[in-house]
């Protein structure tokens, strides 16, 4: 385990010495703790040869592209692909619906049906409520990584809910 580790670190040495085109090339040897070097064990032979791959990385490496003083916002090009939201789900908005019937509380496996013909199924999160409440105004909120939220009431917890139909 110890070797990888080492090895990982040279890696990251190494990207770091080549994502800097100012900085001239340095010896692995001068790059990584002695201990460390003796713990994996190369020849000499088998030092010279990785000094020289990483010399020759160095060399090939492109310069960095010049940073422009302030971003330009562009119109994306007409029928270019929209790259991937960063936080799946976030990019969507709440969605204000109204359910249909009757409700007191919710729990674990609950389907609420929306006026707009939505159903969505509660995964997590159990609650009674002190009144039932008749075709109440509801939000299912997005949330990370996909996940979705009931708000009945912004006073009360969200059911955790999943989209079936």
């Amino acid at each position: 385990m110890r070797r990888w580790q080492v090895l990982a670190g040279v890696g990251m040495v190494w990207l770091a010495a080549t994502a800097s085109a100012q900085a001239p090339y340095v010896a692995i040897e001068q790059r990584v703790d002695p201990q460390q070097l003796a713990d994996v064990g190369l020849t000499p032979a088998q030092l010279q040869t990785l000094n020289r791959l990483l010399r020759e990385a160095d060399a090939r490496a492109p310069a960095p592209a010049p940073v422009a003083a302030a971003p330009v916002a562009q119109a994306p090009l007409q029928g270019a692909p929209n790259p991937a939201p960063m936080f799946p789900g976030l990019d969507d908005g709440p969605i204000k619906a109204s359910v249909v019937g009757d409700i007191s509380g919710w729990q674990p496996g609950m389907v609420f049906t929306l006026d707009n013909g939505q159903q969505w199924q509660v995964l997590k999160g159990e609650m009674k409520l002190k009144a039932a409440r008749s075709n109440p105004p509801i939000v299912v909120v997005p949330g990370i990584a996909g996940r979705w939220f009931l708000q009945v009431d912004e006073d009360l917890p969200k059911a955790r809910v999943f989209r079936i139909r």
